[in-house]
């Protein structure tokens, strides 16, 4: 036989557990992603360094192309200078011919300055003879090579000159009955190339700035524009089962406003529903307790060697299981009244509706039982849910009457919807009770021998909002209550003839 050995006692200390950390804690963790703001931010950053990258390109190649034609079109001007003086066919110096081919092209250089980027050069007795500003390039071998095949047809062509850079040749034939020669143009792109690049530079560094000053204001917007989203996000994290009371500040008037307007009023109708739902269980288990408290103490009390004893406690435990089925059966009904198929609507005549149940009702009391008037038409509604609603108020005035009082039921159409009615001449609820008698488990003044639960009129009320309407109470004339249900819906033409 093993002995028992006793429990060490360890000290416990008391904790506190706040409910958010635990809620927080016992949500899986998720592995944070690239926030919103900063997929904006990159995404504007992308478009416009793609926009002015573009942009530049695009200027890039339009001045590259401008600076190609202003060089061809200083090439035209000097070669059509050239041909104004060839036709001339005089030295407008001298008046006088020229004496030949060289001295017209001497004399032709000697008349022009050439540009920064250009070189003039006379071409005759088969070589290049005189050059302005400079013959550095004109006497090399480059320069012969290049240049000689031009001179007889003339054109132009490209060489890239060391030191220099790419420039064009371009060569323009003049002959005469002895002699032959060429004006030779020697143009440097290089040095407009290089301006153009001087300004592209600077465009660059402007385009960077502003691109800088682009993100961090779409960093700012984007973060002030998507703040109202990160409140939502916290204050989501923050609500629990238990705490439906926090809500979105609302400031602005842009979608992400209407959008917090939207979560708000989703949160009151959460926190409505939840808290009706926890008034409802409450409420349950309060009614449920008392029978079960009954039916306990009975069967702990009974003597099970007396018969007479043991009928007794049958029939009272029986009548408390009745109210029970009636307490569930009136729960079961409030609970469908929120489902979509808690009603099956379809066309319903309306006097005849209101005939019937005044059919119905005469068997709840020895009253003195009144028809108020009857609706012509038709209404879309469920029939058998209206019957037992206004069953369930004729109900509650034959409670609240006695023998010799009046109850009538009606029905009728004013122009605003569709109103039927039970109206008596009982004793009449005072003012201050009106909202509380359609509340569940909520009770005026209780007669006599009254074993409800308080939920028949809240079972109204739920029958009256499934069908878009309401229910409320008024004072009857001279004296009573006029339980009065108006739904929204204009009835339509009735079919019946003789009706």
């Amino acid at each position: 036989m093993t002995a028992a050995m006793p429990a060490a006692t360890t000290a416990t200390v008391p904790t506190t557990t706040d409910p958010a950390d635990t809620r927080r804690s016992a949500r899986p963790a998720h592995r944070p992603g690239v926030s919103v703001r900063v997929r904006i931010t990159a995404a504007v950053a992308l478009l416009v360094t793609l926009a002015l990258t573009g942009a530049g390109a695009i200027v890039y190649a339009v001045e590259g192309q401008r600076i190609e034609e202003q060089v061809v079109s200083e090439i035209d001007q000097e070669l059509a200078e050239l041909a104004r003086l060839q036709d001339d066919g005089a030295n407008p110096d001298t008046g006088r011919p020229f004496a030949g081919v060289g001295t017209m092209l001497d004399t032709f250089l000697a008349r022009n300055v050439p540009d920064e980027n250009e070189i003039l050069v006379s071409w005759y007795d088969d070589r290049p003879v005189n050059a302005l500003p400079s013959k550095a390039f004109v006497d090399t071998a480059l320069f012969e090579e290049t240049a000689r095949p031009l001179v007889a047809e003339g054109g132009s062509t490209r060489v890239d000159v060391p030191g220099y850079g790419e420039a064009i040749i371009t060569a323009q034939p003049v002959r005469s009955t002895r002699e032959t020669g060429a004006l030779v143009i020697v143009t440097y792109l290089e040095e407009a190339r290089s301006e153009l690049r001087d300004t592209m530079r600077t465009y660059a560094i402007v385009a960077l700035l502003s691109l800088l000053l682009v993100t961090a204001a779409a960093a700012w917007l984007s973060g002030r524009l998507l703040a109202p989203l990160r409140t939502l996000r916290e204050t989501a994290d923050d609500i629990s089962e238990t705490d439906l009371s926090r809500r979105l500040p609302v400031t602005g008037h842009d979608d992400i406003t209407a959008l917090t307007r939207t979560v708000n009023g989703m949160l009151d109708r959460l926190e409505a529903a939840f808290r009706g739902q926890r008034e409802f269980l409450d409420d349950a288990g309060h009614e449920l307790r008392t029978p079960l408290t009954v039916l306990r103490g009975h069967l702990e009390l009974l003597d099970a060697g007396d018969p007479h004893e043991l009928a007794e406690t049958k029939e009272l435990l029986l009548d408390e299981v009745d109210r029970m089925s009636r307490l569930v059966g009136d729960l079961i009904v409030l609970a469908k009244s929120d489902r979509p198929d808690f009603l099956q609507p379809r066309s319903v005549h309306l006097a005849g509706l209101t005939a019937d149940v005044l059919t119905k009702a005469r068997g709840l009391g020895d009253r003195t039982w009144v028809l108020d008037g009857t609706a012509d038409g038709q209404v879309r509604a469920d029939e058998q849910r209206l019957t037992q609603a206004l069953l369930q108020l004729a109900d509650n005035a034959v409670k609240h009457t006695g023998p010799g009082d009046t109850i009538a039921i009606g029905s009728a159409y004013d122009g605003h919807g569709v109103r039927l009615w039970v109206r008596d001449t009982g004793p009449g609820v005072p003012p201050e009770q009106h909202r509380l008698i359609f509340e569940r488990f909520g009770r005026a003044v209780v007669p006599p021998g009254d074993e409800g639960f308080g939920l028949g009129l809240s079972i109204v009320s739920a029958i009256a909002r499934a069908h878009g309407g309401t229910v409320a109470v008024e004072d009857a004339a001279p004296h009573g209550s006029r339980f009065v249900v108006t739904l929204p819906a204009a009835p339509q033409e009735d079919p019946w003839p003789g009706s």
